[in-house]
Order: structure tokens, then C-alpha cells, then sequence
């Protein structure tokens, strides 16, 4: 059976760690998994004043996220939180009240950074989000990933950490396949 994972990165870098290791998790999964990148750097910030009439860019985000069976986060930690331009996408995707897209779609958490916590306090946050919006969360394992660790040069898994993020990636697919 197909799947169709929707994947938002909390980055906007052009060389952003998060991307990269988003780019490369898709090279663990098994065939008949298609992750499809959802932009998010042309949303406008959330206005209230929109909901009745959201530009293209809102309505795009919404239908991928309707579209897909699951999603998965690749944020940085700003600021020990999300970044404001992965609120923004939560916020747009997740209003008018009662019209969220996110109720039942599994969710699953990475991060990578350059920090020794890694993402730690980011994903503890946008876990309280995902729990409002009502998504079940892949608990565990956690993945708080060392950039240095993760990525190798050419952008790909770095051959250290290749089981540790296959058997996270059987995890979440798992996870996907239990509440799908």
C-alpha cells in the first residue's frame, strides 16, 4: 500500500541542517512511501482577517496536508522553541477554528543542530501544539541529532547514525500505519 508522508521543515536556510536531513530520511524509507516537501516560505503571517478568504499559498498548504497520511516535522530550536515560520504554517493550517487540517494525522518529531541538545526544547514545545491540535505523536524513540553526528558532506546519513534513524523511520512508519 502507498503513502504519502507530508514533510514541513521549520528552517528557511538555504543550507539549512534540517532540509538536508529531511532530504536524506527519504532515502530509508521502503517503496510505495512518497515524501513530499510542503513549502511554507511564501505563507504570509497569520491574520485573523484572512480566514474567510486565504490566499493560494494557505489553501495549498491545507490540501497537501489533507492529502498526506502523515506528517513529519524537521525543525530547528530557535530561541529553545519552534521557529516563528513553523507557528505560522501550524497557525494557518489549523484555523479557521474548527476547520484544522491536523486532527488524527500522525505526526512524527526530528531535529538536527549544531548544539548538544540538539533540538530538545523545540520539540517538547511543538509536542504541546501537536496534543491541542489533536495529533497522535510518535513518543518514541526521540531523535535529538547532532548535525556533526547526522549529516555527512555529500548531504546524506552520515554511516554512524544510519541504524539509529532507520529503526526511527520503521518507528514512524509504524506509527503512520497504527492511526492512518
Amino acid at each position: 500500500m502507498s503513502k504519502t508522508i507530508a514533510v514541513i521543515v521549520g528552517s528557511l536556510r538555504k543550507d539549512s541542517f534540517n532540509a538536508r536531513l529531511a532530504d536524506a530520511l527519504a532515502t530509508l524509507a521502503p517503496d510505495g512511501v512518497r515524501f513530499n516537501r510542503v513549502r511554507i516560505d511564501d505563507l504570509p503571517l497569520y491574520n485573523q482577517d484572512d480566514e474567510q478568504s486565504p490566499p493560494a499559498p494557505v489553501k495549498r498548504l491545507k490540501q497537501e496536508i489533507r492529502e498526506a497520511d502523515g506528517l513529519l516535522f524537521v525543525t530547528p530550536e530557535y530561541n529553545r522553541s519552534i521557529p516563528g515560520v513553523l507557528k505560522n504554517a501550524l497557525d494557518h493550517a489549523s484555523r479557521p477554528y474548527g476547520e484544522s487540517v491536523f486532527p488524527d494525522k500522525p505526526a512524527g518529531i526530528l531535529g538536527v543542530s549544531i548544539g548538544a541538545i540538539g533540538t530538545a526544547c523545540a520539540q517538547q514545545h511543538l509536542r504541546t501544539i501537536l496534543a491541542y491540535l489533536d495529533m497522535p505523536t510518535l513518543g518514541q524513540p526521540e531523535a535529538f541529532l547532532k548535525a556533526d553526528d547526522v549529516l555527512d558532506d555529500a548531504g546524506g546519513i552520515a554511516e554512524g547514525s544510519r541504524k539509529f534513524l532507520q529503526d526511527w523511520m520503521d518507528a514512524y512508519l509504524a506509527w503512520v500505519d497504527q492511526h492512518a
